[in-house]
């Protein structure tokens, strides 16, 4: 019900569904952290398809199994499915009326603000170090002003992100035996006191 009732709303595409979709499942259902809401759409997003379908998918698969990820499916398409189809039927017949033409005008800047939002939200728990900051900088460059494909940037923030990462292991497990060295130094040390 809940995938149900964000499809027919959801004007713009998956990215249009996020503000949506995060107060439904984070804040009333409390199915996802508010926190992991940002790591399920990275993975929805680099693999193939609609970023709401496989977003419910991943959800209705962590809440409730296979069955959970076929109903949540089934929900979010349903009701979008015979929507279009529904319009298919009547919009060719008005496309061209001045009403209609205005609504979609309308409908055009709410959409973008929207999907503005919902990066604006998104960017709030994905961007909070200087790391991250320069996948954003460099990732938005990137698209802006190279003809590259968004799968390559996304690759590029996933192997950025493993390579800081296992520096930040490395880091910790190399002041972790510095500490264990200086310890072994001080016992000795007392040690020889002691005796």
């Amino acid at each position: 019900m809940t995938f149900s009732l964000i499809s027919p709303v959801t004007f713009g595409g998956g990215y249009a569904m996020i503000p949506l979709l995060e107060k439904r499942v984070t804040e009333k259902n409390k199915w996802i952290k508010k926190e992991d809401i940002v790591d399920i759409l990275a993975i929805c997003q680099t693999v193939p398809g609609s970023i709401a379908v496989n977003t419910a998918s991943f959800i209705g698969f962590k809440v409730a199994g296979v069955p959970g990820a076929v109903i949540a499916t089934l929900g979010i398409i349903a009701p979008s499915f015979l929507i279009v189809l529904l319009m298919a039927v009547v919009f060719l017949g008005f496309q061209d009326h001045p009403i209609v033409q205005a609504a979609f005008t309308g409908f055009r800047p709410a959409i973008a603000a929207l999907i503005l939002f919902a990066a604006i939200r998104t960017g709030k728990s994905a961007i909070f170090d200087k790391v991250t900051i320069a996948i954003a900088i460099v990732s938005y460059i990137l698209l802006l002003f190279v003809s590259i494909h968004p799968i390559f940037v996304l690759l590029f923030g996933g192997v950025v992100g493993i390579l800081f990462g296992l520096r930040e292991k490395k880091n910790q497990a190399g002041s972790y035996q510095d500490e264990v060295i200086e310890d072994r130094r001080g016992n000795l040390v007392r040690g020889e006191k002691n005796s």
